[in-house]
């Protein structure tokens, strides 16, 4: 984006993060299946650099693939993360400037780029203790040095700054409900 541009909008780019393991795609597919007839609330699939699993829900392109796509300019946001590279696909862009709530599973990291891009951002901050965060990895079998993921769980000045925090422990269902019920109010 240009100095002078405006920030793509009017929908709203809903932005879910927390620590691995805090269980942000478990949350988003149940939430999906609530909302599947709001069709202005879009649960969007980023794009991985690795075969998708049983524990995320995401579409897969080799390094290379990935790197290609970038250049072009396929992604309204891409970064790299534990060996892999993750974007947004450019279509939730045209989305939000029809005026939809997209959902995606991103990086901390891309919060300040997001709000840089879009004019409606909200930040939804999903976290558990870090017993439960390290029981979470190690069943995954696939997140390397859990000891260095459980150091970097925890961000205070996110938990403060986010639009809507859930402590992921307890009925999921009833978590990902407070998540459906906040996408729904984005749309108003």
């Amino acid at each position: 984006m240009n100095a002078g541009e405006q920030r793509l909008g009017p929908g709203c780019l809903v932005l879910v993060v927390g620590p691995s393991g805090a269980g942000k795609d478990t949350l988003l597919a149940i939430a999906a299946t609530r909302l599947a007839a709001r069709k202005r609330i879009v649960f969007g699939r980023r794009i991985v650099t690795r075969v998708a699993d049983g524990f995320e829900d995401h579409d897969s392109l080799t390094s290379d693939a990935f790197d290609v796509a970038q250049a072009r300019g396929d992604f309204a946001l891409a970064w790299r993360a534990h060996g892999h590279g993750y974007g947004v696909p450019y279509d939730a862009a045209r989305r939000v400037e029809a005026g939809d709530t997209i959902v995606f599973n991103v990086s901390r990291a891309m919060i300040d780029a997001a709000r840089k891009l879009f004019a409606r951002v909200r930040v939804v901050y999903v976290t558990a203790p870090p017993e439960i965060l390290a029981r979470r990895l190690e069943a995954r079998g696939r997140d390397g040095d859990i000891v260095s993921r459980l150091a970097r769980a925890e961000d205070e000045a996110l938990r403060l700054d986010a639009d809507l925090l859930i402590e992921n422990i307890g009925d999921r269902n009833v978590n990902a409900g407070i998540l459906a019920e906040f996408l729904t109010k984005t749309l108003a």
